[in-house]
């Protein structure tokens, strides 16, 4: 029988899901979004400093996806076919299990976002290259790759209320405590 930190048999009402590697990626990424996208200037030396925070925080959690905690392992939630296409079926039919960590379409809002994340930092960090200096693609590309993560941040927070709602816990509280109900 488990022993419990009560003292007692009851189950604790809420589990340990995202660790504070977890957390710190997450609210790091959205506060460098809000501040590059909306109050920082392109191109200018902060903006800079953002984007070489958000290359950082990628990389640290792409290190983290293969030596992290269980539910920050990409083996635990990566989306293969198998895991998303059953998922969505699931979820088109209003049946869908809750999942601890990411489910599987989450996974795939995760990856794409990290991979916008890189490709945004990546053209900026360019665009101060000699070689590309004031070429117009790589500004519009840069500009393009950020537009594209407000919208799938917009998309993510959404499902995030959505998902909130249907499944009945506060999925943005989880990612500020770490603990969702158990």
């Amino acid at each position: 029988m488990a022993s419990f930190a009560s003292g007692d048999d009851t189950p604790p009402r809420t589990v340990r899901v995202w660790d504070p590697v977890v957390r710190l990626f997450h609210w790091t990424v959205v506060t460098a979004c809000v501040l590059n996208l909306f109050i920082l200037r392109p191109g200018k030396l902060y903006h800079r400093y953002v984007g070489y925070v958000v290359i950082a925080a990628v990389l640290i959690r792409l290190v983290w996806g293969f030596v992290g905690s269980r539910h920050a392992r990409f083996a635990d939630f990566f989306p293969t076919p198998g895991r998303l296409i059953p998922y969505l079926r699931d979820l088109l039919a209003g049946r869908d299990q809750r999942h601890i960590g990411h489910n599987p379409a989450a996974a795939v809002m995760m990856l794409g976002l990290m991979a916008l994340l890189l490709a945004t930092a990546v053209t900026g960090w360019m665009s101060t290259l000699d070689a590309f200096w004031g070429e117009d693609w790589l500004e519009e590309l840069h500009g393009g790759l950020a537009n594209a993560i407000l919208v799938l941040a917009l998309i993510h927070a959404a499902a995030a209320i959505v998902e909130s709602l249907r499944h009945r816990e506060n999925l943005v509280w989880a990612m500020v405590t770490g603990r969702k109900r158990a």
